[in-house]
């Protein structure tokens, strides 16, 4: 690994900056250099929002990603039609294929299909989507270990919400399986 860039995108409230955040802690754990960039749309929850995340052996120049995504992880139809461009060729694209209904029109791309929204529905709670999407990521680059997402994940939610640590390890071992 010497640097992956991520453009993380969805709606509002589908969780895309605390996944960019928990990507970025993670890489901070491993004393890797990390840069996450969070932008929000107009509308806030419901509109579209995405963030860049940059993790690197060497040290990170600039924070803004343009037409130059190692990754792409997009969790709704507005953000593939948006980003499907900027991934390199030869670049990963994870889709949610619980809401976005048609296919990537590249082929230049590994482009990785996942049923995030039902899986969690089957692990008990619609919110951990967005951790099955970062598992099957993880899966894919070995960027950070899941041990570390999952050591962010207690220093975010702190001892008040430890009880749901469980669920969203489930998740992120789920998402790996998908694209296994």
């Amino acid at each position: 690994m010497a640097e992956e860039k991520i453009i993380m995108a969805g709606f509002g409230g589908q969780g895309v900056m605390s996944m960019g955040q928990l990507l970025t802690y993670a890489g901070m754990l491993e004393d890797k250099n990390v840069s996450w960039l969070p932008s929000y749309g107009p509308e806030m929850r419901g509109g579209t929002a995405n963030c860049s995340v940059i993790v690197s052996e060497k040290q990170v120049g600039s924070p803004v990603i343009t037409n130059d995504a190692t990754s792409a992880i997009v969790m709704n139809l507005p953000s593939l039609d948006k980003f499907e461009k900027d991934v390199v060729e030869g670049g990963n694209l994870l889709i949610n294929e619980s809401l976005i209904e048609r296919k990537a029109e590249r082929s230049d791309l590994s482009i990785y299909y996942i049923k995030a929204n039902e899986i969690a529905n089957e692990i008990g709670n619609s919110k951990v989507a967005n951790m099955v999407m970062l598992g099957a990521y993880l899966e894919l680059t070995k960027i950070v270990k899941v041990e570390s997402v999952i050591e962010a994940l207690k220093k975010v939610f702190g001892p008040a919400k430890e009880h749901l640590v469980p669920m969203n390890k489930e998740a992120l071992e789920r998402g790996a399986e998908s694209i296994k």
